[in-house]
């Protein structure tokens, strides 16, 4: 959090800037396939916020990714303009954002504190000892 209480990031080009004004619920590291192809990294990390505490100017692109390991699609929001993925909306849980770490203006204080969908991760990836782990997603 800023000293205004609030965390800030934007995409690559300028064009997207948001707020969050309350802290992350959680810090996720996910490995399944859609998050490594989305995020173009052998995983996504992401903040879990509540979506009613995020305000965005700028305007956001949207796919609707059908094709998850959950079943559940997901709605992939980015930069129109240069293509920064900045959050994913679970259509399951659209209350919830799983906001992309890297975009974060100050990402450095938001190291994963739980990694999901192991069973898909590439066997490179070093995940720490001692964090939690599930094969699966939280709600799979």
């Amino acid at each position: 959090m800023t000293d205004q209480g609030a965390l800030r990031g934007g995409c690559n080009c300028g064009a997207v800037r948001y707020e969050v004004t309350s802290p992350p619920l959680a810090v996720i590291a996910c490995h399944c396939t859609s998050c490594r192809r989305q995020s173009g990294a052998a995983f996504s990390v992401n903040l879990v916020v509540r979506a009613d505490t995020m305000s965005v100017e700028g305007e956001l692109a949207s796919w609707l990714d059908p094709d998850t390991e959950s079943g559940a699609p997901i709605e992939r929001q980015f930069c129109g303009q240069c293509g920064s993925p900045i959050r994913s909306v679970p259509t399951a849980a659209p209350k919830m954002i799983a906001l992309k770490a890297g975009t974060l203006d100050a990402p450095e204080p938001f190291a994963p504190q739980m990694h999901i969908w192991t069973r898909s991760a590439l066997p490179w990836a070093t995940i720490p000892e001692g964090l939690p782990r599930l094969e699966k997603g939280p709600a799979a």
